[in-house]
């Protein structure tokens, strides 16, 4: 008689007990042991980023996602223009059982490299179907009103909205699953963190604001190639942001 298989996911529907971590998570382990150790201590500031990049042979972006996740965590402190700092208590919040839910098999930059092979091809085909879009243009609105109260709640909201209402004016089915799946990662804490950090300098939110207008003209203009170009600039801009060293 055949033995029942598991799904994948687990008896429970959970997460796979054969997930292998991603490197960030490796690595915010490697931070944490040196916390747990004493190689690291409270109040203690973090060597750079890019110092870290060098020790541990990996690239800054790893290195920029396991400080956010260990930020998330408690057990960092961020500030802007000074690095990352052990907190007080970072000891006692990696306890046994007080460990983090398992992250998404995605993570923030390889979420970041999915959109950059997927959206210009939206932002083109929606150019084609060339029409105005109520929705687009109050979400536009909206993220101007956000970047200027530096509302960087309101303006990520916007941001995930309008990307996923570029998929709709594709009339295409399969592409609006596509970026509804791309707008549930973008709603993940982690995400969330890198791309706040991203956007602490209020120009920046202006300019991904204007960008995205650039991005919108084109389509109502019916001009497929602007469109792409305009969603790709963007998100080649949104990348560097997210991974500028925010300690200088």
């Amino acid at each position: 008689m055949s033995r029942p298989v598991s799904s994948p996911s687990g008896p429970q529907g959970g997460q796979s007990p054969f997930r292998f971590p991603q490197r960030y998570e490796r690595i915010a382990e490697r931070l944490a042991a040196d916390i747990r150790a004493g190689r690291l201590t409270p109040g203690e500031r973090l060597p750079s980023e890019r110092q870290l990049a060098r020790r541990l042979e990996v690239g800054r972006a790893s290195v920029r996602e396991a400080l956010a996740a260990l930020a998330l965590r408690g057990v960092l402190e961020t500030r802007p223009g000074s690095g990352s700092f052990v907190v007080a208590d970072a000891l006692e919040r990696l306890a046994p059982g007080t460990e983090p839910v398992a992250a998404s098999d995605a993570g923030p930059f390889d979420l970041l490299e999915a959109r950059l092979l997927l959206e210009p091809g939206v932002a083109a085909l929606a150019a084609r179907r060339g029409r105005r879009d109520a929705e687009a243009e109050r979400l536009l609105d909206a993220m101007d009103v956000a970047a200027d109260d530096r509302d960087r709640s309101g303006w990520n909201e916007g941001d995930r909205r309008f990307h996923r209402r570029l998929a709709a004016l594709t009339s295409n089915p399969v592409l609006l699953g596509l970026a509804e799946e791309v707008a549930t990662l973008m709603d993940q804490p982690l995400w969330q963190r890198l791309r706040d950090d991203s956007i602490l300098r209020p120009e920046r939110a202006r300019l991904h604001a204007a960008e995205h207008r650039m991005i919108y003209e084109a389509v109502v203009d019916g001009d497929a190639a602007a469109a792409s170009f305009y969603a790709a600039q963007h998100l080649e801009r949104v990348r560097r942001y997210m991974t500028t060293d925010q300690e200088s």
